[in-house]
Order: C-alpha cells, then sequence, then structure tokens
C-alpha cells in the first residue's frame, strides 16, 4: 500500500474525468508530444475506470505503486503490482483501478482518442 506518496506525486483531484470513474482517481500530466500523452494517475482504494476503449491508438501502463486490476473484455482480470507494465492495443475494450484495500498508480502512455463504455460491476468488482 503507498501512502499517498506516487513516484511523480498525487496530482490532483480527477474532475475532468470523474465521470468515468468509480471512486476517486488523481490526475498529474507529465508530458506530451507527437500526439503521445504521458500522466501519471492515482486510484484510492476501491476506485477504477469504467470499460473503455482507446481508438486509433494505443496504451501503455507502468505501475508504479500499490496494487490494482487490470482486464480485457472476455479475459480474467489480471492483479497488478509495481514494476508490472500492460500494452493495450487500439480497439482492445478494458478498465483498470486499484484493489479494494489499495492505492494504485501507474503512468499511462497512450495517443488516440478514448470511448467510454459501461461502468464495472460492483458485485463483480467486490468478489475480485
Amino acid at each position: 500500500m503507498i501512502e499517498n506518496k506516487p513516484l511523480f506525486g498525487k496530482g490532483n483531484l480527477n474532475v475532468d474525468y470523474a465521470q468515468y470513474f468509480i471512486g476517486n482517481s488523481y490526475l498529474k500530466f507529465l508530458t506530451s508530444q507527437a500526439d503521445v500523452a504521458v500522466n501519471s494517475v492515482t486510484f484510492e482504494p476501491g476506485a477504477r475506470n469504467d470499460w473503455h476503449v482507446h481508438n486509433d491508438g494505443f496504451q501503455i501502463l507502468l505501475v508504479t505503486d500499490g496494487e490494482g486490476w487490470y482486464q480485457e473484455a472476455g479475459k480474467a482480470p489480471q492483479e497488478l503490482k509495481k514494476g508490472a507494465v500492460v500494452s493495450i492495443a487500439s480497439g482492445v475494450k478494458h478498465w483498470h483501478g486499484a484493489t479494494r484495500d489499495s492505492w494504485f498508480t501507474h503512468v499511462a502512455i497512450g495517443r488516440g482518442t478514448t470511448t467510454w463504455l459501461e461502468s464495472v460491476n460492483d458485485a463483480f468488482y467486490n468478489e475480485l
């Protein structure tokens, strides 16, 4: 469990994308160049984003702190810990977020647009 001291700092409460999250997350803009954005995202325990798809691009997650989950549609959830790397191709439906009892931070490197979909079912998430 991290104690609110992520590698790049916690960032600001993620109000711009709050409608696509369950629970609180924090966003720290790191840089962007040639249409590639790099951000650090910190999730409070139990927080997660909705199912979504990255179009015409990609996303890479570099886990820097805590414990979390990543799941692609039709596949079993994967537990993520510090040092994990997840590469997400364009068009792959997925979600990611913290475990119920740990903060979770990842650096998200991505390009393209995002289509936000349904929320991750509470009953399903609580069984993880």
